[in-house]
């Protein structure tokens, strides 16, 4: 956003607008600042006392009206500051922005220095404030106040330490400050409100000015003469060109970039880079690009506006699009408790430890420490693509300006409890700022080393010394050194500039390499972005009315397009409302000029697809260098070097004798007459206000053509995420009803954020579930999923941090959550004390065995979270819990009980919180509610190593089938990610729960736990044949996840015994999700139409039984169940691998492969009942095995060609070794192990033309059966072979025992 308002020309080119002085008003006296979080513990020279703008040159000027209260503010932060005449009274620079609620920006530039105090009243009443700070110290009263909220601790915990005075400021303290013996000064600022960045320019101007003052004799002309001529006769330079203008003292020459350059940035980059090192820099660049909470640090109001320039400067071609307060007043210190995205800097007190800092949200926040070079980091942190080679060309960037790239203190994560640095900061800085300044490579001799020199020079005797060392042979290293150094900082200043301007081009050449390195990375991550813009809207009024509906950019599309390592930062990145706004100015670009960001930037992917640099690496996680170093900086050169435009020289004005009068020391009272109106005759003035008077003829005439300009602001308005008055929330009026109003915004942009999130969250998921098939939603899902829910989690943790009391903890919502667990578990303590017997539940006297259902319980929740030790955070845990409630569909409900304590909510949330906002409450607890639509596994997909216990319940078809039984059964469970391995179960037990010693516990229902299996699958169940009545008829099993509630369902409907049924000692059954029932919640009933269905109890009824009902399926029916079992195995083949979901489904359960050729092969079987024995499909392959061996042994298949006869050796070898196997399948269960192990090595469609073949399909199938008809079996041929482009794995369950 820096600089974009020059490209605009509404506003004339005026190179400053104000000049405004700001100090003590000396008719009012001292006014303690109430807003400051005042310290009366503090001397009085230390307290914070309200400054006013004493004087502001022109009084107004219509395109940028004065904010009297923001500059005065952002001018003197912290107030009028005092000092006395044993003080250290260095002049400071501090730079300043104003960011209006439209977003466009004003930037101040304020010198302050310190007068002396001549007002008698001022200086008796700081004698007085002295004498009562003492009485009040020698009679010390007991203090038992604590603060009422961390925002009133937090200004406490800045102003605990006094800033550092002078050697004998103790002793003075101690007598305190008596007019009769101290002078007394006061700060006075003085400022300069610019358009544009000028930053260098204005240092130069302001500091000249204020040596005018100082300086013994008086200046050349009185200083109303170059105020007049810095605002009303230099104008802005023109793009792509220089201008030189006249200070008090010396010219002073700024330049502006181009049209096609990188816009306008003069705060120095290499600075900020050696504050934080290059590594914490890109850090905290990436924290910013995700539009986490940046919270800068420093005792230095410069350093932090050149930090948080520096990188909002880095985001091109992008925009932060949130609060921006580089410098936070003391006042404004309730700013923190935004629950929305900012970029703040707070000043810190010299001795005010990290530890002490009591901030209102860290969940989502990136804390830089300027000062000690070190930055704290968010959990969950995606680093910026191809980072350590990136870091490596930053650093060779600011090698070759002789800048050590040097690295600052590793970035913490909030996983380290105590996040202060160990060394005392005050240590850590100094060694820090004397290695920046005694850094030889800068160009910068240490103070002691110059001063060795100048000795070593000026002394005859000294140099005599060194000469004779030299002739003994005796070198003198260091000498040579100091002597080198200082000879290369003489010529440095050659080529006719002086050694200040020197330094300038070297910043200014350094700043735009560094930045194209940066841009350089965009335009190879966003080159081919063009092709993923929707562009549907007809029109301009159409997109602005329906903007939050459309979608406008295919991020599916575009992330499945990036190289893999770039996924988990641009999956956040695309999220962000800097790139929605990036997106949303390259549409409106169809119907309006384009934004001057967005131009430039397209040029330079334009110019690169000339030069063909992405075709060939479009999915390369190559890392590509910056190819235009060199001419960026030659521009700024030769800019330098040849001045385009020279302003007018400052001259006498028009006034009163008399006026401007110079008295060193003191800044005089101007004439306000000269400065309030510029010239009415000079040529440039003429000329803008003609260039303005055609630019408002052209704005009316556009006007009557495209929509009404009020209208369209109001539209785009809207269209932002969080409006643009969101964004900025106003420094001036700080009123009670002002606060209150800014706070009313937030409520209304994070309900605005919750809505939007949500319906994308169901969007994105339900298009993908109802779609199934689909190139562009069901790309990467799983990542955006994640993406959106990492994105949902932050968003509650900012609700829960909005309006908090007092803060505990990392994460606010965890903390809400302990608060209401100590309480219901004192409740549930009490009534378990109290006399009345608790009956325990009974199980329902139903006939029929089933799962009990679940209890829903927020505190159960909590107790999984907390017995959970791979997570060691609040905010690790708070965000788990937040996973298992959506997993649950229960996260709504879960919330809304929480919030049902309104004591508590009370207690723990001030009047203005969200959360004490009902109807905002309500809507947002609906909001969440309609995520009970679909499924979500974010809990189970992502915790894999935790240990969960789950319950598995068997149910018979006849009553006390089980119990009768006198074998030994046995159960292992299988899922996504792994099994849990073959466990006994106690004879008549029907329910049971195991754990990862596979040992089964029935008693009280105590649950023990094994490894997270994932998403079940299969349930192997069998039994060992002992004993009289080894026959068992189960209906179905039913296992459930104890901690996210899912229940399986593996449905069985057969035998398990030798004689009976198809004689299966054993069964592998494949699992369904169970639909929870709409009775306990209304909201969990409505969800995506069910998964795949496992088999159903018919489809394993043996063929004979289903053809007595008469239940024969048609060949029609067959050949389509066949067709959409294989369509369904290639469309899970066309998902991401991580999407897949299980294929054991699709081969083995309802409507699968297996299901479908089970029904063509018994098509047409001939069902006779020889002595009463039922005859299965597994018999005929069999006999067709056993005629294929006897007719190879007689030499019949000899004669056959080759392949034929491998193919014929291979059904053979894979039919004895199923045959083979220990386990008792049964003979379904081998005909399906047949067809899943010839579908994974490819060999059914090369099996069936023997089976058809074998003269003892004429002996067991009809004349009309599908096998019989070679048409048919052709086409079936052709179907299986479209499964060999596909890699088929099988489960371990399916395979086990089979030796090939």
């Amino acid at each position: 956003m820096s600089g974009s308002s020059a490209f605009t020309g509404a506003a004339p080119c005026r190179f400053a607008h104000y000049f405004v002085i700001c100090g003590i008003d000396t008719e009012t006296g001292l006014e303690p600042d109430e807003l400051a979080g005042e310290n009366f513990e503090q001397s009085p020279l230390k307290r914070t006392f309200k400054s006013k703008v004493l004087a502001r040159y022109p009084e107004n000027v219509e395109w940028n009206p004065f904010d009297q209260d923001a500059v005065n503010m952002l001018c003197m932060p912290k107030g009028l500051s005092f000092r006395t005449q044993v003080d250290q009274r260095d002049p400071q620079f501090h730079s300043f922005i104003i960011t209006k609620e439209d977003g466009s920006r004003t930037y101040g530039f304020v010198h302050t220095f310190y007068e002396e105090v001549t007002s008698p009243q001022i200086c008796s009443a700081m004698q007085t404030l002295y004498q009562m700070h003492n009485a009040e110290h020698a009679n010390p009263p007991s203090s038992s106040s604590s603060s009422s909220s961390s925002m009133d601790s937090l200004a406490s915990s800045l102003d605990e330490a006094d800033s550092p005075t002078s050697s004998t400021s103790s002793s003075r303290r101690a007598g305190g400050y008596d007019s009769s013996r101290d002078t007394l000064y006061v700060s006075k600022a003085l400022c300069l409100i610019a358009p544009m960045p000028f930053m260098h320019a204005c240092r130069r101007f302001l500091s000249q000015l204020h040596r005018a003052v100082t300086a013994a004799t008086a200046p050349p002309l009185p200083l109303e003469s170059y105020v007049h001529n810095i605002l009303y006769e230099v104008p802005l330079p023109a793009p792509g060109r220089s201008l030189k203008f006249h200070g008090v003292y010396e010219p002073i020459i700024c330049q502006r970039p181009g049209l096609g350059e990188l816009p306008l940035a003069d705060f120095p980059l290499a600075k900020a880079f050696s504050l934080l090192g290059v590594e914490n820099l890109v850090q905290v660049f990436t924290c910013t690009l995700l539009e986490m909470q940046i919270l800068l640090y420093s005792q230095d109001y410069q350093r932090l506006m050149t930090v948080a320039e520096g990188i909002t400067t880095l985001l091109f071609p992008f925009q932060w699009q949130h609060v921006y307060v580089p410098i936070l007043p003391a006042s404004l210190l309730h700013f923190l408790d935004a629950p929305v995205p900012y970029l703040m800097g707070l000043q810190s007190k010299e001795g005010t430890d990290r530890s002490k800092l009591e901030l209102p949200q860290e969940a989502n926040l990136c804390f830089v420490d300027i000062d000690n070079h070190y930055i704290e980091l968010p959990e969950d942190f995606p680093h910026f693509p191809n980072k350590t080679e990136f870091i490596q060309e930053l650093s060779e960037v600011l090698l070759s300006f002789g800048i050590a790239a040097n690295t600052g203190a590793p970035p913490r994560t909030r996983t380290s409890p105590g996040s202060a640095p160990s060394t005392p900061g005050r240590e850590r800085k100094n060694v820090a700022l004397r290695q920046l300044e005694d850094d030889g490579r800068n160009g910068n001799l240490a103070g002691e080393e110059l001063a060795v020199l100048e000795l070593l020079q000026g002394n005859a005797t000294l140099e005599r010394l060194q000469a004779l060392t030299k002739r003994t042979g005796v070198t003198v290293a260091r000498v040579d050194a100091l002597r080198a150094g200082v000879k290369a900082q003489s010529t440095e200043g050659q080529g006719g500039r002086t050694a200040a301007e020197e330094e300038e081009l070297k910043n200014a050449k350094l700043n735009v390499q560094l930045r194209e390195v940066f841009a350089s990375r965009f335009t190879t991550m966003f080159a081919d972005y063009e092709a993923f813009v929707i562009q549907s809207a007809p029109d301009l009024e159409s997109w602005l009315t329906n903007r939050e509906q459309m979608h406008n950019f295919d991020k599916a599309s575009f992330l499945s397009d990036q190289p893999e390592p770039y996924l988990p930062f641009l999956s956040h990145f695309i999220e962000t409302q800097m790139f929605a706004t990036f997106i949303d100015n390259k549409i409106m670009s169809q119907w309006e000029d384009k934004e001057p960001l967005l131009r430039v930037f397209d040029s330079r992917i334009d110019k690169a697809r000339l030069y063909n640099v992405r075709a060939p690496s479009l999915r390369s996680s190559s890392y590509q260098r910056c190819s235009i170093l060199k001419e960026s900086a030659q521009a700024i050169e030769q800019r330098l070097m040849k001045i385009d435009h020279t302003a007018i020289h400052p001259h006498l004005l028009d006034m009163k004798i008399g006026q401007g009068k110079y008295e060193q020391g003191f800044f005089p009272k101007l004439q306000a007459d000269v400065l309030n109106t510029g010239p009415t005759n000079n040529k440039w003035s003429h000329r803008t206000a003609t260039a303005q008077r055609r630019k408002d003829r052209h704005r009316q005439q556009t006007e009557h053509l495209q929509l009404d300009n009020d209208l369209k602001e109001k539209y785009m308005q809207e269209a932002r995420s969080l409006g643009k008055n969101l964004r900025q929330p106003k420094l001036s009026d700080l009123s009670p009803a002002v606060i209150a109003q800014t706070n009313w915004k937030f409520v209304e942009g994070l309900l605005k954020e919750c809505r939007m999130k949500t319906k994308r969250m169901l969007v994105e998921k339900m298009g993908r579930e109802a779609v199934e098939l689909g190139h562009g939603e069901a790309n990467i899902t799983g990542l955006e999923e994640n993406t959106l829910i990492a994105s949902l989690c932050d968003l509650l943790e900012r609700i829960w941090s909005h309006g908090l009391q007092v803060k505990q903890g990392k994460s606010a919502l965890w903390s809400h959550l302990l608060h209401y667990q100590a309480r219901e578990e004192r409740l549930e303590q009490q009534q378990a004390e109290s006399p009345e017997s608790h009956v325990p539940e009974r199980r329902k006297s139903d006939c029929s065995i089933s799962m009990p259902s679940p209890r829903v319980s927020l505190i159960q929740d909590m107790r999984h979270i907390q017995s959970m030790s791979e997570i060691k955070t609040d905010v690790g845990r708070a965000r788990a819990w937040i996973r298992l409630s959506l997993e649950k569909k229960v996260l709504s409900q879960h919330l809304k009980q929480l919030l049902s304590r309104q004591a508590l909510t009370k207690k723990l949330y001030k009047r203005y919180a969200f959360l004490r906002c009902e109807e905002e409450k309500e809507q947002f607890l609906f909001h969440l509610l309609s995520l009970n639509a679909v499924d979500y596994f974010c809990f189970t997909s992502v915790f894999t190593t935790i240990m969960i216990p789950y319950r598995v319940v068997i149910i018979p078809i006849k009553k006390l089938s089980n119990a009768m039984t006198t074998s030994n059964p046995w159960v292992c469970v299988s899922g996504e990610l792994g099994d849990s391995g073959i466990m006994q179960i106690p004879k008549n037990v029907l329910e049971m729960a195991f754990d990862s010693a596979f040992r089964p516990h029935t008693q009280n229902f105590t649950l023990f736990k094994c490894q997270n299996l994932g998403k079940l699958t299969t349930v192997q169940l069998g039994h060992d044949n002992a004993g009289l009545l080894a026959k068992w008829l189960v209906d179905c099993v039913m296992v459930r996840n104890e901690i996210t509630g899912h229940t399986y369902r593996f449905p069985c409907g057969r035998w398990l015994g030798k004689g009976v049924d198809d004689g299966s000692l054993e069964r592998v059954l494949i699992g369904e999700l169970v639909v929870p029932s709409g009775e306990e919640d209304p909201g969990k009933n409505c969800r995506t139409p069910p998964l795949q269905r496992s088999p159903s109890q018919t489809r394993r009824i043996s063929i004979t039984s289903l053809s007595g009902r008469g239940c024969k399926p048609t060949s029609g029916q067959i050949q389509d169940a066949i067709g959409e079992a294989v369509n369904n195995i290639l469309k899970h083949f066309s998902k991401p691998e991580k999407e897949r979901g299980s294929l054991t489904v699709l081969l083995c359960g309802e409507n699968s492969l297996v299901a479908a050729l089970e029904q063509f092969f018994y098509h047409g079987f001939k069902s006779a009942r020889l002595f009463q024995k039922t005859v299965f499909v597994w018999d005929f392959v069999e006999k067709a095995v056993a005629y294929m061996e006897s007719a190879d042994q007689m030499g019949d298949l000899q004669e056959t060609a080759e392949p034929l006869g491998m193919t014929c050796q291979s059904l053979c070898h894979y039919v004895n070794a199923i045959n083979s196997t220990s386990r008792n399948i049964g003979k379904d269960g081998k005909f399906q192990l047949l067809v899943c192990l010839g579908a994974r090595d490819r060999l059914l469609p090369q099996w069936l033309p023997l089976l058809v073949e074998c003269p003892v399909i004429l002996r067991m199938y009809e004349d009309t059966a599908l096998l019989r008809d070679r048409t048919t079996v052709n086409a079936l041929i052709g179907v299986l072979e479209t499964l060999h482009d596909f890699p088929i794995t099988l489960e371990a369950s399916l395979v086990k025992g089979i030796d090939l």
